[in-house]
């Protein structure tokens, strides 16, 4: 006995040097520094602003183990302030990078140091959260290893070689000009996508009644995503080659875990492998028990962990990430050796869908399920458009009416076995119409697509069963006609904070109210998702949620502060599709004024947007030009004439709109006339009222309301008793790039015109005015 104790006293100091050590390392200090700087590119032709980090675009990845402790130093060497969200990862709310709700920006040249613990791990990411810049470059990988004496380790998957993939897409545009954009309605990204759907198109395709009844309903065209991109990326490349992990060649049978993040700022990516199903293994940094499939769609902000195995030498299998839109996909080539291909996937079927969508849409712009309870994936109303799963597109043909049009899969080379993932029930027509199951991916083809009720986390999720419970009812809504993204028809700017106590569990029952999808995250804490599976719901902080889905999501909030829940497609967070939850009295050392601070954050998301036009045609010049935000629109219209009409003609009008449609603009106005035609300098109009149309200055009051077919209507009274009622519509989609437009009103005006697009600012008009006579000119949009 004294000899062990002996021996004891003499190891006493290596075992407390080994366990200073671990305790060492178990806290050991990971350290970035990340250079911000402003960069000129070319992914897609033209040389663009970007910005880099560290010289390079995407930023750098970040690696760490759990247990470590993160400390990112960001130089912001830009011409603007920026800051950077850790996105998925649990923080002390001062670090979660927040402009005016967690910290004031970084301004430009200076420093700020991020430091929080690492108490998780699993894939994840990092972007800014400062306006817009996460569209031109500030995104990048953010992973997490597990220790190896984890108890969830799982061998043969958290020891495969890993390689993270950040999702990106590129725009020659600048982001404020795309946003910009948006909200004018042009459809300017439907030309370059060959989704027009005109009313040409629509004859051609058979669907003529779709297309009016489309309209009736006060709709425009049918799409699946917003904008148009030049260019997809995987990890800043169009095409990637992975040969070899750690200078070992990959060869058949070897499996390779892709730590996928779609850091995309609007697009949804189609996730294919040419050499097989696909092992989804974890999902926004969380386990799942291992699901095979053939395919899977990740939401902007989604991580996914997928493992693929090489299943040929001499091959070199493509991984491919296509745009929801179906317009650009990237790849990466797997193995060693001659390319296969996954194949491109085939065309929207878009007027199926616009028909899908007319048949969804009541006349009050609510949406109606019809009782099929839709939720967590699993019925997506755009299967109709996959060709894949419902069939190719039938077009009117003289010589048979119902000829089907196949689709051309001639693109790539794919393999015999990969055939299936592109033609599916392609080559069969499919009656799809009184189906219960008509949506329903899965049940339509043999092409297994992974939804949320597939998903299953490894071990229990439960929540404590005696924490107080607050329960909350989000509806989303929008319209797309002026771009306006709300909950509960209300943006940031129109709400307080949610006050949450500290301890309370959050179960919130969402609804999809739109005809978009929206990929829904929660900063600072997983949540559950209510998916049938009880005590092992699967874990995440991205809701991706359909049109007419209803989902339930529930969560703990053990950490104080103000926590962001938004959207993360980026254009419609930044107008206004956003919730701040304010977990306690959180006070925040870096925002003294947080009451100050959060005026400013809702401003920021509720911006608003100019818009111009103008004609100059061989009678005169006409045009308008509106500054406009989420409810708000200052309008004015102007007419100089040439010919017969000697002076100018200034109309302005302020006004709300009201309703979730907002179809209904109250307002006030302002008309300014000055003409020197020598003739009827007074005239009347059909109520009899005399008009002084030559010399007229005139305060209104008036209210604007959008009829079906899209026709504005518009009522004005003037101070001087004066009544003149006017319909009017532009922009009707006659063909591709020809558009047309009228406007009649009490005063015995009228106007008819055609518009030929050159570029998303130029085309050719020609125009018939009651005042200004015949015209044909070069037409100006900014």
């Amino acid at each position: 006995m004294n000899r062990l104790i002996h021996m004891f006293k003499r190891l006493l100091p290596a075992i407390f040097i080994l366990f200073c050590a671990q305790s060492l390392f178990a806290q050991k200090v990971v350290r970035y520094e990340l250079v911000l700087k402003d960069t000129l590119v070319n992914f897609a032709g033209k040389q663009k602003r970007a910005i880099a980090a560290n010289g390079q675009i995407p930023m750098p990845t970040l690696e760490f183990t759990e247990g470590d402790t993160a400390e990112i130093v960001v130089h912001n060497q830009l011409r603007e302030g920026t800051a950077l969200h850790w996105h998925g990862l649990f923080l002390p709310n001062k670090e979660d990078g927040i402009p005016y709700l967690t910290q004031k920006p970084i301004k430009p040249g200076t420093s700020f140091t991020y430091r929080f613990p690492i108490i998780q791990n699993g894939t994840h990411w990092y972007h800014s959260h400062e306006g817009l810049q996460e569209q031109i470059g500030m995104y990048g990988n953010f992973v997490m290893y597990k220790r190896a004496d984890d108890k969830t380790f799982r061998k043969g998957i958290d020891d495969l070689p890993s390689v993270p993939i950040v999702l990106s897409e590129w725009t020659n545009l600048s982001p404020d000009n795309v946003h910009r954009m948006l909200h004018s309605a042009t459809d300017w990204f439907a030309i370059r996508k060959g989704a027009t759907q005109s009313y040409a198109e629509a004859i051609r395709s058979g669907h003529f009644k779709t297309k009016i009844k489309n309209e009736w309903k006060r709709m425009l065209a049918m799409d699946v995503s917003d904008v148009y991109y030049e260019k997809v990326l995987m990890n800043g490349r169009n095409s990637t080659e992975l040969k070899s992990i750690d200078g070992k060649p990959l060869k058949a049978g070897d499996k390779v875990r892709l730590r996928i993040a779609n850091g995309g700022a609007s697009s949804y990516f189609w996730l294919r492998y040419a050499g097989g199903k696909m092992s989804v293994v974890a999902s926004d940094g969380n386990d799942v028990t291992p699901v095979e499939v053939d395919r899977l769609i990740i939401a902007v902000s989604e991580t996914y962990d997928v493992v693929v195995t090489i299943p040929e030498d001499g091959k070199a299998f493509e991984f491919i990430a296509t745009t929801e839109d179906r317009t650009q996909s990237s790849s990466y080539f797997i193995g060693n050796g001659e390319k296969q291909y996954a194949g491109a996937l085939p065309r929207l079927k878009y007027f199926e869908g616009m028909k899908m969508m007319n048949d969804m849409m009541k006349m009050n712009g609510d949406l109606d399920d019809m009782g099929m309870n839709m939720s967590l994936q699993q019925m997506d109303m755009n299967v109709v458009m996959y060709p894949e799963i419902t069939g190719e597109e039938k077009k009117k043909d003289k010589s048979a009416k119902n000829k089907t049009v196949e689709a051309d899969h001639s693109k790539h080379n794919m393999p015999d076995n990969e055939n299936k993932q592109n033609a599916g029930a392609g080559e069969h027509e499919m009656n799809t119409d009184e189906n219960p199951d008509r949506y329903n991916a899965n049940a339509l083809s043999d092409i297994v697509t992974l939804n949320y009720s597939m998903l299953e986390s490894p071990h229990s999720t439960e929540l404590p069963e005696n924490a107080p419970v607050k329960e909350l009812k989000f509806t989303l809504t929008g319209n797309m006609n002026r771009y306006v993204w709300s909950m509960d028809n209300r943006i940031l700017a129109e709400t307080d904070k949610i006050l949450v106590k500290k301890g309370e569990i959050l179960r919130i029952t969402i609804y999809n109210n739109s005809m978009m999808r929206h990929p829904m995250h929660l900063h600072g804490f997983d949540f559950r998702i209510i998916n049938g599976k009880g005590e092992k719901a699967p874990l995440k902080n991205v809701l991706d949620i359909l049109p007419m889905e209803t989902d339930t999501i529930e969560f703990m909030a053990n950490e104080e502060g103000d926590w962001f829940f938004h959207c993360h497609i980026l254009y419609h967070m930044m107008s206004g599709m956003n919730r701040v939850f304010a977990v306690d009295d959180y006070q925040n050392p870096y925002l003294p004024d947080k009451a100050k601070a959060y005026r400013k954050l809702q401003r920021d998301h509720n911006m608003p947007h100019l818009m111009a036009e103008n004609d100059f045609a061989s009678n005169g010049n006409d045009g308008s030009a509106m500054l406009q935000n989420a409810r708000w629109s200052l309008g004015s219209e102007w007419r100089l004439g040439y010919n017969d009409m000697h002076g100018y003609e200034i109309e302005t009008h302020l006004g709300r709109y009201i309703g979730k449609m907002q179809w209904l603009m109250p307002f006030i106005g302002f008309d300014w006339r000055y003409r020197k035609m020598g003739i009827d300098e007074h005239e009347k109009n059909i109520f009899g009222q005399v008009n002084k149309k030559d010399n007229r200055s005139a305060v209104s009051l008036g209210v604007m309301y959008t009829l079906p077919m899209l026709v504005n209507f518009q009522a004005e009274v003037y101070h001087d008793g004066i009544v003149r009622l006017q319909l009017m519509r532009e922009d009707i989609p006659i063909a591709k790039r020809l558009r047309a437009g009228f406007m009649v009103n009490s005063d015995l005006e009228f106007m008819g015109d055609l518009r030929y697009i050159f570029t998303r600012n130029l085309g050719i008009r020609t125009h018939y005015d009651s005042d200004m006579g015949f015209g044909v000119g070069l037409f100006l949009n900014y």
